[in-house]
């Protein structure tokens, strides 16, 4: 049976296929494989035939939406009324996307709702932790890209129409823009939902502490940039060290020539270190002091690097540098045989006073909570091995329970009081390996950002593919945020005023349209102009 669907620009060819007495409409894209050196098929569901008529998906009906729109505005339209509207920070994204090509890579990636996307980035930086509902009144009085309101309903059909395939291609775009020489920060958080429809929602180890199922978000900073390049999606039960052989996999996709990372100790294991190795990636990773290789290097060195030879003046702390061996033990896919091998690795580490002092009133409280629970007969289940590791228990029904702590336990955790470690295969100077790790920050105020000012915490939408969309908007924001938040950093504003200071002082500017006139911009104050300035924008013009 042949149907009157109305065809796209593109002409794509439509394919019908009845499923259970239901047919269903498909848009059949193909293309040439060059490796396989044959032809692909890849299929878009765009609706269904119901009574003989097409009733279109949410998606496919958006994007109709738009080419018509687009048709009967074919250029830009004179004003017709005059218009003043604030513009003075948006001015600021609109030259940050400009600088970063990330309003460029956008209209490849999303060439029919690129503006709408950016937008709603927008609004989500400004109007923090107001509701994507209250966008239309902000669009009032606000200058952006896409020049007109959106509806709640219409910002849920457009993070429905944002595909995977564009998702990944963005990233791609910006990834070869800026990871040339970059290290590659890495980590996750936790986003708290009480959505029982989203697949990944999970309980597992909240970073927030908070007491609901989640789902983990791990992301890719660079380091010099401090700017987000990638993020994916995990289950809320997924642990740090688990993800480290699918963050291979992704890497390759971004097809960085000379990967190099830098992650927190939750990310060490010995199967993890191998697999740096097996794909030749340099890594600076936090250790735990208790590994034995590490212990081994720390008592030798424990009581002399705290000496003033060791001493380090510019960063306050003792350092030790120790290069030597890691057993390399790949194992080979196909034959699943393993093999045994050497690799340089440096081992840096570091004591820190005011990390002793804390480290002593931490342990101690520790103590004091597992002692009370004891003799209260409070005794929790997650706490159970460190009552047999640091006490012995006794209870009579005399002298009721009593504790004797085991000091030799103790005393090998007090030893170690204000120490840390880092480990490399690439970074010998310690001292460079400490600024390079402690760059690390800006994935936790980048976590921040995207919390607190883009409204994801906790997150309750109910669909799948709508907090798919919802997430790729909020990471585009989060470009922008990082990138005020390291110019803000680097010309120490943050001492004087937070973001939301410098946001709101730039957002008063205002600008004017008139009738057969260029739009142009009111008073611009010395300050306004300092702070464009300082994160590296020209001011606009006032002609």
């Amino acid at each position: 049976m042949v149907y009157n669907i109305p065809m796209n620009k593109e002409q794509v060819p439509r394919r019908i296929q009845n499923i259970h007495g239901v047919d269903y409409i498909y848009e059949d894209f193909a293309s040439w494989d060059k490796t396989k050196k044959n032809a692909t098929h890849a299929r878009r569901y765009i609706g269904k035939m119901v009574d003989n008529v097409f009733v279109p998906n949410k998606r496919y009906l958006l994007e109709c939406e738009l080419e018509a729109a687009k048709e009967k505005k074919p250029g830009p339209v004179p004003a017709t009324l005059s218009t003043r509207e604030f513009c003075g920070a948006t001015y600021l994204f609109d030259q940050i996307g400009e600088k970063l090509g990330v309003t460029a890579d956008l209209q490849v990636c999303f060439p029919e709702i690129w503006k709408q996307l950016l937008c709603i980035a927008y609004y989500l930086i400004l109007e923090d932790r107001n509701p994507l509902s209250r966008f239309p009144h902000w669009a009032k009085n606000h200058r952006h890209p896409y020049g007109a309101s959106i509806s709640s309903q219409c910002s849920n059909d457009l993070f429905g129409a944002i595909t995977e395939d564009a998702k990944q291609r963005f990233s791609l775009l910006q990834a070869k823009r800026r990871l040339e020489d970059e290290y590659l920060v890495y980590d996750t958080t936790s986003i708290s939902s009480y959505s029982e429809l989203i697949k990944q929602v999970r309980y597992g180890r909240n970073k927030d502490y908070e007491p609901l199922a989640q789902i983990n978000l791990a992301f890719l900073f660079g380091q010099s940039s401090g700017l987000p390049v990638y993020y994916r999606k995990l289950a809320g039960n997924i642990s740090d060290v688990s993800t480290i052989r699918q963050l291979i996999r992704d890497l390759s996709f971004l097809e960085i020539d000379k990967v190099k990372l830098v992650m927190d100790r939750g990310f060490y294991s010995e199967d993890n270190i191998n697999a740096l190795f097996e794909k030749h990636y340099r890594f600076l990773i936090g250790v735990k002091k208790s590994l034995r290789f590490v212990q081994d290097i720390l008592d030798d060195v424990r009581d002399s690097m705290k000496t003033r030879a060791y001493y380090s003046a510019d960063y306050g702390i003792n350092v030790y540098s120790k290069t030597t061996e890691w057993s390399y033990t790949p194992q080979k896919p196909r034959s699943e045989t393993t093999e045994t091998g050497k690799r340089r690795i440096y081992l840096h580490l570091y004591f820190d006073d005011q990390k002793a002092v804390d480290d002593r009133a931490t342990f101690n409280s520790l103590l004091d909570t597992l002692e009370e629970e004891i003799l209260t007969n409070q005794r929790t289940q997650e706490h159970e091995s460190l009552y047999q590791k640091y006490y012995d228990i006794r209870t009579t029904a005399v002298r009721g329970t009593t504790i004797i702590p085991k000091q030799d336990a103790i005393t090998e955790i007090e030893k170690n009081y204000g120490y840390y470690a880092l480990m490399s295969n690439d970074i010998k100077d310690p001292l460079e390996a400490l600024a390079i790790y402690r760059l690390k920050n800006l994935a936790e105020k980048a976590f921040h950002n995207l919390k607190e000012r883009l409204s994801l915490r906790p997150t309750s939408v109910s669909s799948e593919q709508n907090l798919e969309g919802k997430l790729f908007v909020q990471f585009l924001a989060l470009i922008y945020l990082s990138y005020i938040s390291k110019a803000m950093n680097d010309q120490k504003l943050h001492k004087t005023m937070t973001m939301h200071e410098l946001l709101d002082e730039l957002d008063i500017i205002e600008c004017f349209g008139r009738p057969g006139h260029k739009t142009h911009y009111g008073e611009i104050t010395k300050k306004q102009k300092s702070l464009y300035a300082a994160l590296g924008i020209e001011a606009p013009a006032l002609v």
